[in-house]
């Protein structure tokens, strides 16, 4: 990759660009097969903005994000985060840089507890004998503040992630974030697994984690109502290209299903 800027619980921010924008996306192509994924896709997050990405099935969204965390480069087109150009090999990359993901299945391990899942690939050790122990007193001190800081009601950063609630599960995965993506995180379907009460308390701790940390976001939802309550502005995209770009504040959920099934094309068509 190449730019190295590694956060943590214990770093900063980085450095901010001029004019506000802290990723730009230009002609992003990625092609499986004879399936063009995506076709010359742009897409700008400005600091401090939620980005609602939204469209049908198999319009290149998950594809999209994949390539902006890391799991697999574009076949073509540049990328730029922080004011610099980068090109993300690995997942660890983007995590470096600064981005965090939170995808519909978690991403977390069920047979660990909620502190081994915050540090996961970024445990703090001390040498022993030329050997790394983890310092787990340590560990349990900063999720537990973390998890106290941000009022997530856990029984314990001790208890096993697969003996929590889905909310509770999604509320590690957001913590997560927190203490490593300090600058941008990738929302992917983040209450699609949760129930109606759960999915409001993670809505209004994603809402609270904005708000207070100002990090920005791109939210991935097939619910427009979530979209419309969290993000800044809506792109949407269609067959791999972007249909539309809507300041949430001036459009509707109309003029967003429209740019989806592309009845505004036949609407301007019959016109």
């Amino acid at each position: 990759m190449s730019l190295d800027n590694s956060v943590g619980l214990r770093d900063g921010t980085g450095t901010n660009v001029g004019d506000g924008s802290l990723l730009r996306a230009r002609s992003i192509v990625k092609v499986f097969g004879a399936v063009v994924a995506l076709n010359g896709v742009d897409l700008d997050v400005k600091e401090n903005e939620i980005v609602g990405l939204v469209g049908d099935n198999g319009a290149g969204k998950s594809t999209l994000i994949q390539i902006l965390s890391g799991n697999f480069p574009p076949d073509s087109g540049e990328i730029e985060f922080d004011g610099h150009p980068v090109r993300f090999e690995s997942p660890a990359d983007a995590r470096n840089a600064g981005i965090e993901t939170v995808y519909q299945d978690l991403s977390l391990c069920p047979n660990l507890d909620s502190t081994a899942n915050l540090f996961i690939g970024r445990e703090i050790c001390r040498d022993f004998l030329g050997l790394r122990v983890l310092r787990r007193r340590e560990m349990e001190r900063e999720a537990t503040e973390l998890i106290r800081d941000l009022d997530i009601d856990l029984p314990s950063v001790r208890t096993r992630v697969d003996l929590l609630s889905g909310g509770q599960r999604q509320a590690v995965s957001l913590a997560r974030f927190v203490a490593w993506g300090r600058k941008l995180v990738l929302l992917d379907e983040p209450t699609a697994a949760l129930g109606v009460r759960e999915t409001a308390k993670a809505l209004d701790l994603i809402e609270r984690l904005h708000r207070d940390k100002g990090a920005s976001m791109i939210l991935i939802s097939h619910n427009l109502q979530h979209v419309f309550r969290i993000a800044d502005r809506i792109v949407v995209l269609r067959h791999g290209e972007v249909a539309g770009s809507r300041v949430t504040a001036e459009t509707s959920p109309d003029e967003i299903v429209s740019l989806i099934t592309g009845s505004d094309l036949m609407t301007a068509a019959a016109s």
